[in-house]
């Protein structure tokens, strides 16, 4: 499907809820898992999230996959790159085969026509920050010169010793080293924003979140949302994933995340540990929570109109 496949949904009414899927087995049972999930989007890995050997899905697999996705619910499907990647790296050999293992995800994603390849943007690992930030922007560059129309999407993180994309100055400045391509944008995630320091649990301060972005980077750049709870409070610089209403942010104020004005039409795919932490990933009961907590986020702006 290729080209053709483009069915990002972007801009379309309501926020297209989902979950990271497995491609055990074959890249087509993505989708039939995403359906039983009742996904509106579903979020892939391209191949093992912590090894660099590289899956060739082949013509079949991948035609297989689109035809499931046109005739399902699911929208938006983005593709989760592999933890190893270190863009930012000075390493000869680390950047190397970060750069192949980057390239590979975002060759799939414009085979399947996706809407995104999610990217943790790096880590200086000790290295010299000026450095590590210039060798991030070559490493975007360069990929993005080598692959065709899919997406790149930086992913904020939680904060921690040497890793970018700690907050909203920096991912502004990755966009433009990155040479500031339409095809690079963003995937905000919840328990990231509030562990880095953003309060994204009360409508005010979440809005002046979004207004920031819209002031340093553009709304526009904004297309795709990772929804999880936070095992973390905010500012403690850690990311440690909780299931929805089990953490930091608690159904109150993922209430809120989840029904910001600004965020419609994108897709807010989930990330959770699964039920009791179990480290299975979400399930169908805590995808409809999301879908729940959304539509009665939306009920309490709708009463209460612009009051927090």
């Amino acid at each position: 499907m290729g080209e053709g496949a483009k069915r990002t949904f972007l801009g379309s009414v309501g926020m297209l809820i989902g979950a990271h899927v497995s491609i055990a087995g074959g890249l087509p049972n993505a989708v039939a898992r995403g359906i039983e999930l009742e996904c509106d989007s579903i979020q892939i890995f391209n191949q093992s999230s912590r090894a660099w050997k590289p899956h060739n899905h082949s013509d079949e697999a991948v035609a297989e996959f689109c035809e499931g996705i046109e005739s399902s619910r699911v929208g938006p499907v983005l593709i989760h790159a592999v933890y190893l990647i270190n863009a930012a790296s000075l390493e000869h050999e680390v950047r190397t085969k970060s750069l192949e293992a980057l390239k590979a995800a975002l060759e799939l994603g414009d085979r399947i026509g996706a809407a995104g390849v999610v990217l943790h943007p790096g880590s200086q690992k000790q290295q010299d920050y000026e450095q590590c930030m210039k060798a991030a922007g070559e490493a975007i560059r360069e990929c993005l010169a080598e692959t065709e129309h899919c997406p790149l999407l930086l992913e904020d993180t939680a904060g921690a010793g040497g890793t970018l994309g700690r907050d909203l100055s920096e991912l502004a400045r990755l966009v433009e080293l990155g040479g500031e391509d339409e095809r690079i944008g963003l995937c905000l995630d919840s328990c990231h924003l509030l562990a880095s320091g953003f309060e994204v649990r009360e409508r005010k301060a979440l809005s002046e979140v979004v207004d920031e972005l819209e002031l340093k980077i553009g709304l526009d750049r904004l297309r795709a949302l990772h929804v999880n709870d936070s095992q973390m409070p905010l500012g403690s610089n850690r990311d440690r994933h909780a299931s929805l209403g089990e953490g930091e942010l608690g159904n109150r104020g993922l209430r809120v995340f989840l029904s910001e004005p600004r965020f419609e039409g994108l897709p807010a795919v989930l990330e959770t540990p699964g039920p009791g932490q179990s480290g299975t990933g979400p399930d169908l009961a805590e995808v409809r929570k999301a879908k729940r907590l959304r539509r009665e986020g939306l009920r309490n702006r709708k009463r209460t109109g612009d009051r927090a």
